[in-house]
C-alpha cells in the first residue's frame, strides 16, 4: 500500500468555508531582538533571535555522519504570525531544525528531515496521489484533493513543534539523477499535536503517533518506507520521554502489517465489523514500546509496506 500508516486525514471540515484556517497573505520583515530564554519564559515568535543551528545533508561515505549545509530556521517563516512559544517549545524547535536521518541504500542515499515551507506543494502532490490511489479515486479529482490536503498540512504545520511532517529525499548512486522526494510521514508527539479527528480505534492522545506515510511510486520496494518509520521513531526518542508509539494499519494491507510486526509493533485493538457501515476499511491500532537504544533489524524489501492496494 502506498500509505504505510493509515491516515487520520479528515477532509470534511474543509467543505465548510467557516472552518477553513486563515492564511497569512502578507509578509512583513521581522525585527529581531536578542534571545533571553532565562529571563523570558514566554516569547513571541516575531521577536525571536535567530538560532545558530544548521540543517544537514547526507555524507556520501557514512550513514552516521552529517555534513553542514545551508542554514534554515522554521522560526524565520512568516507563517507563524504572533504565536507565543515557551522555552520548552523553543528547545523542541531547535531539535527539529537539527534533525536529520541518513541511510545508504543499495541503489543510493536517503535522508529524512522536517519538511520546509517551500516543500509543502511537492509533499501535497505526493500525498494527494497516494490518497487517490488508496481510495480508488479518479485522477480527475486530484486538483480538489490537493486543495484539501494542503489545507490539512497548513493546519498541522501550525501545531509544530508538537507534531511535524517529515520528508525523505533520495539520491541515486553515481549521481545520474538529482535528488528527488522519496516519501513523507507525519509524527505527533503529544496531545497538543494530536489530530482533532483521529481514526478508530482511537490511540491515546498524549502518546506519540505515526501516520500518513507514503513513498513515491517509482521508488517503492527499496526499503524507504522502513527507514521513514525508523526516522520517525528516532525523532520521537529525541522529542518526548514517552516511549509507547502508536499507528494504524488497514486490515487489507498485508505488506505494511508484516513490516510493522517485524519492527516490533503489536496489535492493541481492531475496528468492529460495524465500521464497514460507515464505508471505512477496518483497521488495526498497533503499538510499540521504544527501547532506550532504538535499533532495527535489516528491512525485508518484500515486507516494506510500499505496495499499492490490491
Amino acid at each position: 500500500m502506498a500509505i504505510a500508516a493509515a491516515p487520520p486525514l479528515n477532509l470534511s471540515p474543509y467543505l465548510d468555508p467557516q472552518q477553513q484556517p486563515r492564511l497569512q497573505t502578507e509578509f512583513n520583515p521581522i525585527k529581531r531582538v536578542p534571545f533571553l530564554s532565562s529571563r523570558n519564559p514566554l516569547l513571541c515568535v516575531c521577536k525571536l533571535h535567530r538560532y545558530n543551528f544548521k540543517c544537514c545533508l547526507p555524507s556520501s561515505s557514512s550513514t552516521n555522519s552529517v555534513t553542514p549545509a545551508q542554514y534554515y530556521s522554521f522560526l524565520d517563516e512568516s507563517f507563524w504570525g504572533i504565536r507565543v512559544l515557551t522555552n520548552e517549545e523553543l528547545e523542541k524547535f531547535k531539535a527539529l531544525e537539527s534533525f536529520v536521518y541518513l541511510q545508504e541504500l543499495e541503489s543510493g542515499s536517503l535522508w529524512v528531515r522536517v519538511m520546509r515551507i517551500e516543500e509543502m506543494d511537492m509533499t501535497v502532490g505526493l500525498l494527494a496521489l497516494s490518497f487517490a490511489e488508496s481510495m480508488f479515486m479518479s485522477l480527475q479529482y486530484e486538483a480538489l484533493l490537493r486543495f484539501f490536503v494542503k489545507q490539512y498540512l497548513i493546519e498541522r504545520r501550525a501545531s509544530m513543534p508538537h507534531a511535524v511532517t517529515l520528508v525523505g529525499f533520495y539520491r541515486e548512486e553515481g549521481g545520474k539523477r538529482a535528488e528527488e522526494l522519496a516519501g513523507t510521514v507525519e509524527v505527533c508527539f503529544d496531545k497538543r499535536g494530536a489530530n482533532a479527528s483521529p481514526p478508530t480505534p482511537t490511540p491515546p492522545r498524549n502518546s506519540p503517533y505515526i501516520c500518513n506515510m507514503t513513498v513515491t511510486k517509482e521508488l517503492r520496494r527499496r526499503g524507504i518506507g522502513w527507514h521513514l518509520l525508523k526516522a520517525s521513531e528516532e525523532l520521537i526518542s529525541q522529542m518526548t520521554s514517552s516511549k509507547e508509539v502508536y499507528l494504524h494499519c488497514r486490515m487489507i494491507d498485508e505488506a505494511p502489517f508484516n513490516m510493522y510486526i517485524k519492527a516490533g509493533y503489536n496489535v492493541i485493538q481492531t475496528d468492529s465489523i460495524f465500521i464497514l457501515l460507515t464505508l471505512q476499511r477496518r483497521k488495526h491500532l498497533m503499538c510499540k514500546k521504544l527501547p532506550v537504544s532504538n535499533s532495527f533489524p535489516e528491512p525485508d524489501m518484500s515486507e516494506s509496506g510500499e505496495e499499492p492496494p490490491s
